[in-house]
Order: structure tokens, then C-alpha cells, then sequence
């Protein structure tokens, strides 16, 4: 059982002199906030001041909060370290939750998951306990580290870990599937021994029935067999148990079996081990089959890449790729690394990274400097993912990540990590079993000495406690949730939905609201110019070469659609603009020559000194606003030279994607934006939204998420980006096109890896359909406990206690299983 540590992060503040500094306030919010910190406050009496950050590691992870605090515009310090991997021999719940309790008691290490699936998770303090030590340590548990990943830090995108191990050229696959046939082969083993216990069994039962044998020890020899079979590996797991000092339900079914052996019960013991042995292997095939989903998503990265280097072709292993080399890429053959088409058109398929069903059609960039500088700001229609599938034509692309660094990479690594996080269900399984075994346990003890008070003999008392106690081992309640949240996530990863961990998927099924961000989220995030409105004598040259001038600068979306518009507009004339500044929410500023030049909001203008905004002007303004536009207005000096209206066109699948969450129950979804009202009203009408925010500062919107969360769960979806704050703020952050941003894939607790909003719909169906599982999962597992407690207590025998027992196991896992194959019925 995990207890709520909570720990004091040091976190690095940049050139933060005073703690009342607005920007370290809005971080204590915005960090404050998050699901699973407790508290954030300002430690001054160091040299640089610290932000501590509380938090619980059961429930939010230091990578997570790591991630959070670089967001907000700090950097964790690097006295605790983030160890994630891929481990074997964890099939097992149980097995993977005793080894996680003994990691957990290592000096120096905070917190410690396994899960069935193989994810291992153990955050540690540096100054303690070193990584050499815990890998010992992990050694020493029996698991085999298959793979490590390596611990991202903030500012360093490319930085690598010492500690991981790189696999190269063909070297790879051996060793992997050395790994997985040992995997394999143990389940098969264990299969092939819950059969021959089973075989043998049958033969010790029918035996005495057919042939009259001369001595009873002959009768018994099969019986014995079959304990043999079918007590191997539960007996190991129970003396691993035993030296680790813990004590798990192998250990308590071998005790019974051995108590049914000295009552003379040896075709019940033999039942017994059998059916626990059969139960065993089969969750353990069911729990690698949810294991290879998200083993797969690593497997679509090919091992070799085809590099031209200096004019000539050669293959290389993909993990011996440099940001900037240029590989060719065959028909239909998966591309090696993220980068961008620099020669060639083809359509690619893409559904392996980010679930879009149909190819992308794929181009050249038109400044390949330009976007190995701005890989971030690449189109998607020049931008190719690792993994991904090419079509019928030849492409040349340029690398603009390694391949521990890919959209892919990353995607694998979270979802291993999300596997290790524990959801609100398993909290509260957990805790229940940290009162139920104590209890079962004591009510064991006393069923014991029963024959003291009641008229039966000891091996009466005897039998009846095993029974109880085989009847009230809580196996199936401890899979109940891991199990449908592993399959969960593996559904979604491998559909272009990345959820980290249990907590954001339950939340995302339970949400009374979402609030949308506009731009580049309900909208294509492309604004272009629709109006050029100069001011009375002004020319609309003259309008658009100031604005381009000062815009230039610039890099919001805006802005280069007013330059994109103003560069392809006759009559231009160059001028040079400096000192930009920015005035958050509402515009800029910039010198030409020796006057100040204001581009922005309505808003800009009424605050700022000068000349006041016309009324003539403003009237106009107000006019296109109406009509959907946002607009610019530009005054240079004391001198107003008009507005400029742009429109972000809507997407076209925003409609029916409000319409899909209506009908799974979503009653009350808004659109936050920072454009004026007008404009926000009349895209909320278009996409089928009746509520709109507009006017509002990044501020604003975090106040405005805060205020529908205390009526219930709240998603706030947007780029990951500019909401960061907001997204934060909410219950459940969803960010779309993660797989082309990683500010976004780190920030969000749900990442939509396509650009595209059709795959919300998909994410909250397929979390309603887990929590509709793990409740059938709950009812299944408690309801067979409350049953089989008073059923062994009133005399039902230890076999059809145990069959009842594992059966219940074995039901919960593959109904869990059925999330792999969740569709959305309107996809």
C-alpha cells in the first residue's frame, strides 16, 4: 500500500527578486492548483529563492510536476531524480505491486509503481541513494530492465540521460526478443503446468474409484504430481514473497493447500492449486496481451534509416540519426524520424501516430533554413512523423529530432509512465484493502480456536478457516481497475489519444463542462486579412506598410497573417520598425523613425496616451467586429491610418464534434477567447455553441476555468501552448496536435496527437466505457467476496470456493480487455 508522501520540491525562480512579483503569482496558481500539489509557497531565505512545491507521488508524478513547473516558467532543481523503464516478469498485479512496496523501502527513494504491464516508475533523492543502487536494487527483485527511457530536463530538448542504454543497427532485435521469448516462455511454462497439475489431479480423483491399488501411498502419487504442478511457481512466488518480507495471496493459497494436505483433504488441495494456478496464467495472458498494445507503438519505428551524406546514400541505424541529416524515404515504407519533406510529394498514413484515417498529402517546405530553425512553426502539410507510413511517392526529408526525441518516442514513454499512475478507483481500492485483509486475517485467527466454543474438531476449524481465507483473498478487486486502465490507455494510444494515467481518463468521463479555446481549436488557427479600412485620407498602402512593418517582428498568428497579406499587396513601401513591445491581450508597439506606432485592440487604444480612437473609427470598427472579424487598428503617432478586419475560418469538423458530446451527455460547453465578443459570438453560433466568452486576458480565462470547476469537472482544450495556464487550472487539460508540438505534449494531461478535434468524442466515450467497466469490474469482484465469506463460514468446500475465487479473476480481466477493441460508433 502507497502512502501520500509529500515532499518539498526546490524549484529554480528566473531573476525573481520580489515574492509578491505578479508572474510568481500567477505560478503559485497555476501550480497550486494542479490535481495531486497540495501547496506551493515562496522559500526567500536562499540564494537564488526557491518555489517549494507539496506534492503527493501517488498521484502526480515528478516528471508531471517537473513539466508543470517549466510551464509556468521555473525549473525543478536536480536533487530528485525521475527513473522510468520497462521491466519483465510483472504480469501479475500482486507480483507487481510486492515489488514496488520493496522499492519503496530503499533509503532515499520516495516513491515506487510497478505495473502489471511492465511500466516501473521510482522517484528518488540524488544526495540518497545513487541510480546505480536502484538498478541493484531492481536486479536483486528478479525484474529485467528491457528498456529505460531518459529523463527529460527542462531547456534541454536533446539532453540525454547518463543512464540510458542505446540499442544499435540490428544488435537490437536479438536482445528484445530474447527478452520477449523469455517472457513467453515463462507464461507457456506456467500454462503447461496448470494443465499437467490438472491432468494429474483428475487421475489421483478417478484412481481408487477404478483400481483397487495395494497400498494407499500408490493412490496418492498422482495427487502428489499434481501439487507438484501446480504448486511450482505459486510455491517461488511465495518464498520470493517471504524473503522480501511481504506476504501475498501465493502465500496464503499454499498454506491452504498444505493445511488440506495434513487434514488428509488431498484431492482439495490439489483442486486448489490448480485452479489458482489455472487463474494465474490465464490473467497473466490476458495482461501480456494488453502489454503487446503498447508494446506495438514502439515497434512501428523502423531499425534503419537510408542517410545522404556527403552526396552519397547510406543505411544506418535510426538511433545513429543527427538533427539535420536528410534521409530518403521509399513508397511505402515508415518513416525513420520526425523532420520535414524537403524533395518529393506523397501522401502519408499517419494513423499509427496520431488516428487520422485518411493519408496526408505531404510537400516540400519552401525554406528548409527557415524550418529547421522553427521546427515547431512547420505546416502540417510539410511535417512527417516517425513511424508513420509513406505512400506511393519518393520524399526526401530532413531530421529535426532523434529518435529517442520523436513525436512517438515521447507518446511510448508517456504512456508507459501514465501506466504507473494511480486513478481515484484504485485510491480507494487500496485503501479498502488495507482495512479488508487485517480484518479477513483476524477473522481467520478466530475461525481457528472455533473448536473451543462450537461442537466440532480442530481439523473442522482448521479446514473452515482456509476456506475463508481463500474465499476472502481479494484478488480480483486488485485488478479490477489496473487492468481496464491499462487496456484503456492502450486503446487510446494506439488511436492518436495520449492519456496520462488513471486520474485524467476517469475525470474525462465524469465532466459537467468543456471549455474550448478559439483560435487554432475551434478554428484553423490560419486568420487571413477580409478588410482593409484606411482612415480618411490614408491609403491603404500606406495602412498595410506600417502594420507590416511593425507586425514583422512579431510572431503571433495575426501578425503574420497581416504580413503574409501586406507582402503579396501592391503600392508597398519598406519601412524599418524597432523596440517592439508587447502589451499582453491587446496589441503592440514599435518606433518608425521617431514616432510610435500602436497596432492592436480597441481596448490598446482607449488605454493608452494620445490622440483618442475617433468615434467615426470606432463605429466601424464595431461594424466589422459584428460581422465575425477581429480587427487591428493602427495609429502612428498622433495620426489614426485605419483597421485591418482578418478572419480565422472555422473547422469544419467543430460542428459535428459539439454535436457527438451532446449526445454523450456534455450539457454545457463554452468558447473562452481574447477576442472581442462580437467576434467570439458569432464563431460559437457557426460551430453550434450557444455560450461565448470573449474579452478576456490570459488571467481572465484562468479565473473564468476556476469558477466552473467548483460546480463540477471541468476539461479545458486548447494548443497546450498560450493556454497552458488555463488548461492547468482545469480538471482534465486536452491539447490537440501534440504530435507536432512538444510544449503541448508536456503540458497536457490528454493530448490529441492529430490536429483535428474529432478525437474527443472518441477519448470521453472511451473513458465512460472504463468507468462503466471498472464499476462492472467492482460489483463482480466485492459482490463474489460478500458471497463466498458467508458461504465457506456455512460450509461450501475450499474447490468450488477456489473455482468461484479465480473465476471471478479471470472474468474481471478479460472484461477489461474488451476496452482494446473500444470503437466510437459515430467515428
Amino acid at each position: 500500500m502507497t502512502e501520500k508522501l509529500r515532499l518539498k520540491i526546490p524549484v529554480l525562480l528566473p531573476e525573481v527578486t520580489d515574492e509578491r512579483d505578479q508572474c510568481l503569482t500567477r505560478m503559485e496558481t497555476m501550480l497550486g492548483d494542479q490535481d495531486g500539489i497540495t501547496e506551493v509557497h515562496v522559500v526567500t531565505d536562499t540564494a537564488p529563492s526557491t518555489l517549494c512545491i507539496h506534492y503527493e507521488p501517488g498521484r502526480i508524478s515528478l516528471q508531471r510536476v517537473r513539466e508543470l513547473a517549466e510551464a509556468a516558467g521555473a525549473r525543478l532543481t536536480k536533487k530528485y531524480g525521475h527513473f522510468l523503464a520497462k521491466v519483465s516478469e510483472t504480469s501479475h498485479v500482486g507480483r507487481a505491486r510486492s515489488r514496488a512496496e520493496r522499492l519503496r523501502s530503499i533509503e532515499g527513494v520516495l516513491e515506487a509503481e510497478v505495473s502489471g504491464a511492465g511500466g516501473l516508475r521510482v522517484e528518488y533523492d540524488r544526495d540518497r541513494v545513487s541510480e546505480e543502487a536502484l538498478r541493484a536494487a531492481i536486479g536483486e527483485l528478479g525484474l529485467h530492465l528491457s528498456h529505460e527511457y531518459a529523463e527529460r530536463r527542462p531547456g534541454s530538448r536533446h539532453e540525454r540521460a547518463e543512464h540510458v542504454e542505446h540499442d544499435h543497427g540490428e544488435d537490437a532485435h536479438p536482445e528484445q526478443e530474447s527478452e520477449h521469448a523469455h517472457r513467453h516462455g515463462n507464461s507457456r511454462a506456467e500454462l503447461g503446468f496448470a494443465i499437467a497439475s490438472g491432468v494429474f489431479l483428475l487421475i489421483g480423483w478417478l484412481l481408487p474409484k477404478l483400481v483397487a491399488l495395494p497400498a494407499e501411498w500408490m493412490n496418492l502419487l498422482p495427487l502428489w504430481a499434481a501439487y507438484g504442478f501446480g504448486g511450482f511457481f505459486t510455491a517461488r512466488e511465495a518464498f520470493e514473497h517471504i524473503r522480501n518480507r511481504t506476504f501475498e495471496i501465493d502465500f496464503l493459497m499454499l498454506v491452504a493447500a498444505i493445511g488440506a494436505a495434513i487434514l488428509g483433504q488431498w484431492v482439495e488441495g490439489g483442486l486448489l492449486l490448480f485452479l489458482f494456478s489455472l487463474g494465474h496464467s490465464l490473467e497473466h495472458f490476458a495482461m501480456a496481451r494488453a502489454r503487446r498494445a503498447i508494446e506495438s507503438l514502439s515497434d512501428l519505428t523502423p531499425q534503419d534509416a537510408t542517410v545522404i551524406r556527403n552526396g552519397s546514400e547510406q543505411v544506418i541505424s535510426v538511433d545513429d540519426l543527427q538533427v539535420g541529416d536528410r534521409v530518403r524515404i521509399k513508397p511505402n515504407k515508415r518513416v525513420p524520424a520526425d523532420g520535414f519533406v524537403v524533395e518529393g510529394e506523397s501522401a502519408i498514413n499517419q494513423a499509427p501516430v496520431t488516428g487520422e484515417s485518411v493519408p496526408v498529402d505531404k510537400r516540400p517546405v519552401d525554406e528548409p533554413e527557415r524550418a529547421a530553425k522553427h521546427p515547431e512553426s512547420i505546416a502540417p502539410e510539410h511535417r512527417v512523423f516517425a513511424g508513420t507510413i509513406n505512400g506511393e511517392g519518393a520524399l526526401t526529408v530532413q531530421v529535426t529530432k532523434r529518435s529517442t526525441d520523436s513525436a512517438l518516442a515521447r507518446v511510448v514513454q508517456m504512456v508507459t509512465e501514465a501506466e504507473t499512475m494511480r486513478s481515484p478507483t484504485q485510491e480507494f481500492t487500496a485503501t479498502f484493502e488495507r482495512y479488508f485483509v487485517p480484518s479477513v486475517l483476524a477473522l481467520v485467527v478466530l475461525l481457528l480456536f472455533a473448536f473451543m466454543v462450537l461442537d466440532e474438531t480442530f481439523s473442522e476449524s482448521f479446514y473452515r478457516a482456509m476456506a475463508v481465507l481463500v474465499a476472502a483473498s481479494p484478488c480480483a478487486l486488485a485488478i479490477a481497475t489496473p487492468s481496464a486502465v491499462l487496456s484503456s490507455v492502450a486503446a487510446a494510444g494506439k488511436s492518436g489519444v495520449l492519456v496520462k494515467g488513471g486520474a485524467p481518463l476517469e475525470h474525462l468521463g465524469q465532466l459537467s463542462a468543456i471549455a474550448f479555446d478559439k483560435t487554432g481549436t475551434l478554428t484553423e488557427g490560419e486568420p487571413r486579412v477580409t478588410s482593409v479600412e484606411p482612415y480618411r485620407d490614408t491609403t491603404s498602402a500606406e495602412l498595410l506598410s506600417v502594420a507590416v512593418a511593425v507586425e514583422r517582428l512579431s510572431d503571433h498568428p495575426l501578425a503574420a497573417a497581416i504580413v503574409r497579406h501586406g507582402e503579396d499587396s501592391p503600392g508597398q513601401v519598406t519601412y524599418e520598425a524597432r523596440e517592439l513591445k508587447s502589451v499582453t491581450g491587446r496589441g503592440v508597439r514599435a518606433r518608425i523613425q521617431d514616432e510610435w506606432v500602436l497596432v492592436g485592440k480597441e481596448d490598446l487604444f482607449d488605454e493608452a496616451e494620445g490622440e483618442a480612437l475617433p468615434d467615426d473609427l470606432r463605429q466601424r470598427v464595431r461594424e466589422l467586429e459584428t460581422s465575425g472579424q477581429t480587427t487591428m487598428i493602427v495609429r502612428r503617432g498622433e495620426r489614426y491610418l485605419g483597421a485591418i478586419g482578418l478572419m480565422d475560418t472555422p473547422r469544419e469538423t467543430a460542428a459535428a464534434m459539439i454535436t457527438r458530446l451532446r449526445e454523450l451527455g456534455i450539457t454545457r460547453m463554452i468558447m473562452i477567447s481574447g477576442d472581442n465578443q462580437s467576434v467570439a459570438d458569432a464563431v460559437a453560433k457557426h460551430v453550434g455553441l450557444d455560450e461565448a466568452r470573449g474579452d478576456l486576458m490570459p488571467d481572465d480565462k484562468v479565473r473564468f476555468i476556476k469558477d466552473l470547476a467548483e460546480h463540477g469537472k471541468v476539461a479545458m482544450v486548447g494548443d497546450g501552448v498560450n493556454d497552458a495556464p488555463a488548461m492547468a487550472n482545469a480538471t482534465v487539460g486536452i491539447a490537440m496536435g501534440a504530435a507536432g508540438s512538444d510544449t503541448a505534449l508536456e503540458t497536457a494531461q490528454i493530448a490529441l496527437m492529430a490536429d483535428d478535434l474529432s478525437k474527443l468524442p472518441y477519448a470521453v466515450g472511451l473513458s465512460r466505457k472504463t468507468s462503466a467497466i471498472i464499476r462492472q469490474n467492482l460489483w463482480m469482484s466485492l459482490g463474489m467476496v460478500a458471497f463466498l465469506i458467508p458461504a465457506t463460514l456455512l460450509g461450501l468446500n475450499i474447490g468450488p470456493a477456489v473455482a468461484l475465487h479465480e473465476g471471478s479473476t479471470v472474468v474481471v480481466v478479460f472484461n477489461a480487455l474488451r476496452l482494446l477493441a473500444y470503437r466510437d460508433s459515430h467515428s
